[in-house]
């Protein structure tokens, strides 16, 4: 807020995939056991959602950035705080099914400058826990990461590594063997590779820009080379990507074929597409997993200890 950023609300209940990835949890009231019995094997097609709720498939949000857009373009600088759901059946130490997300979107802004918000802002936050929290702070160094203070000092007074994705593959095919997961161009960065890069190469937080296309989502802004597209993932120590960010991609064209390219309907994207068609500016944004800055913040292991009531595959307890 000292910057000029408003809070916005952004909904829970959305029509719209922004992650383009499918993996969502759907909200209905029709009858699932009616359905079960009754639908034809043919596929999701076979469901008649006219006769839902609100008349088509619905469900809850990935993110608020697509809304959050549609906020910057008219008052500039807006961010979002809100639960966030993902249905992916990941069981680790840093995912949930429901997270809260801080999501800054910033109108006449490019990659470079996305980056060094995103730089900032996470400096800001360690630094007031450390300066705010001291007492606890000295607790979690103390008896759950001894060593945790002076390493988020370190980091509050570091410059972070600025790196391409092909930067980041050619590091990691010179220790390739080291993987389970062998590194090759195209690939999505695992765990075992965030650790590598933050903990044996750099040896701090590192962004990571200009990755593939094709394991990127679909608004990401596609570079002059054609294969690349703006996106920036901060990663840092003992934890890997706390912070993933992306110019936006304003041409309409070009917007439309990477959702055509990625099997999406563009129907379902007509509003989003408008604040092309009708007039656009550059800009960019980028989320930030509140659940996950506490993990790294306090030095715990597991991220389901950082919320009172963790959501994962499997547990959903109270």
């Amino acid at each position: 807020q000292e910057r000029g950023f408003h809070y916005v609300h952004t909904p829970i209940i959305t029509a719209s995939d922004c992650e383009g990835a499918g993996e969502m949890f759907q909200v209905t009231t029709l009858d699932l056991g009616g359905l079960a019995r009754s639908t034809p094997k043919s596929g999701e097609d076979a469901v008649d959602f006219s006769r839902d709720f609100f008349g088509k498939p619905a469900n809850l949000t990935v993110s608020g950035q697509l809304e959050a857009e549609t906020y910057a373009t008219a008052v500039s600088r807006v961010y979002t705080f809100g639960p966030t759901f993902r249905a992916e059946n990941s069981n680790t130490t840093r995912h949930l099914a429901e997270f809260w997300m801080i999501e800054p979107e910033i109108a006449f802004c490019d990659i470079t400058e996305n980056m060094n918000v995103a730089e900032e802002f996470i400096k800001f936050l360690l630094t007031w826990a450390l300066e705010k929290c001291a007492e606890d702070m000295a607790f979690f160094d103390a008896r759950i990461q001894p060593g945790l203070i002076e390493t988020l000092k370190k980091v509050v007074s570091s410059n972070f590594v600025r790196i391409t994705y092909t930067e980041a593959i050619e590091q990691l095919e010179k220790n390739a063997t080291a993987f389970e997961f062998k590194p090759f161009w195209g690939c999505d960065l695992q765990s075992e590779h965030e650790k590598y890069l933050t903990e044996i190469v750099y040896k701090g937080p590192v962004i990571v820009t200009d990755y593939p296309q094709e394991i990127k989502a679909f608004y990401m802004k596609l570079n002059d080379d054609g294969k690349t597209v703006r996106a920036m993932d901060m990663l840092v120590p003992g934890l890997g990507e706390i912070i993933g960010g992306s110019e936006r991609e304003e041409n309409l064209e070009k917007l439309e074929k990477r959702i055509t390219d990625m099997n999406l309907d563009p129907d379902d994207y007509w509003w989003y597409l408008d604040l092309r068609r009708y007039g656009s500016v550059p800009h960019a944004g980028f989320g930030l997993g509140f659940e996950r800055l506490l993990l790294y913040i306090t030095g715990m292991g597991n991220i389901r200890d950082v919320i009172p009531f963790p959501r994962a595959p499997k547990l959903a307890d109270f």
